[in-house]
């Protein structure tokens, strides 16, 4: 029990200290001072900053797998799509312009030359699974006659980059780095209104 704490809690300090420093300038003695243990724990958990920082990752990317599954596999048989539509779109937007999320993000995007299959691991754990999730859905819908669609995974891809573009890309560019929820609301509600505008029979 002892040593799940002391992992989660070097996990815990070693994402604030990748936030604050980045990869190449995080320091193992603050990890370790952040988590409250001796860097000979912290050494005894992981081989060192590649695979503590692989470790971190794993929890993101999982943590993105996660995200939303529950409003996408209801879609599937809704029956009022427009509202339940605007739900999915409203707490998709919310999930990935979290502030560490973001965060990660562009640190993953900024080390993918060095850490290649973390970034691969990424892509494939949160827009490629997110996109064929949410176009399983989307089949269902149109056998249902609820919607229009002759590219099921395109128009997910669409719906999905209609809802997170314009966030997503300020953000990168650090633009804006936290959003007002009324913007949110608003990027989610119009980028439904206009995809049910595209697809509803």
């Amino acid at each position: 029990m002892r040593k799940d704490v002391n992992r989660r809690g070097i996990l815990n300090a070693a994402l604030a200290e990748f936030l604050e420093h980045g990869y190449v300038a995080a320091g193992m003695d603050r990890i370790a001072a952040r988590a409250g243990v001796s860097k000979v724990t912290v050494y005894a958990h992981f081989a060192g900053k590649h695979g503590l920082f692989e470790a971190v990752f794993t929890g993101a990317i999982a943590e993105a797998e996660r995200a939303g599954s529950a409003y996408v596999e209801a879609l599937a048989e809704s029956d009022d799509l427009p509202h339940d539509l605007r739900a999915f779109a409203r707490e998709h937007i919310a999930t990935v312009t979290a502030p560490h999320l973001l965060q990660l993000r562009r640190m993953l995007i900024g080390e993918a030359g060095r850490f290649p299959e973390l970034a691969r691991a990424w892509h494939r754990a949160a827009p490629e699974r997110g996109h064929a999730t949410l176009a399983r859905a989307i089949t269902r819908l149109a056998e249902r006659g609820r919607l229009r669609v002759s590219d099921p995974m395109l128009a997910a891809q669409y719906l999905n980059y209609l809802i997170l573009s314009i966030p997503l890309n300020e953000a990168m560019f650090a633009v804006r780095t936290s959003f007002p929820e009324a913007a949110l609301h608003r990027w989610a509600d119009e980028a439904v209104r206009i995809f049910l505008t595209a697809h509803t029979p």
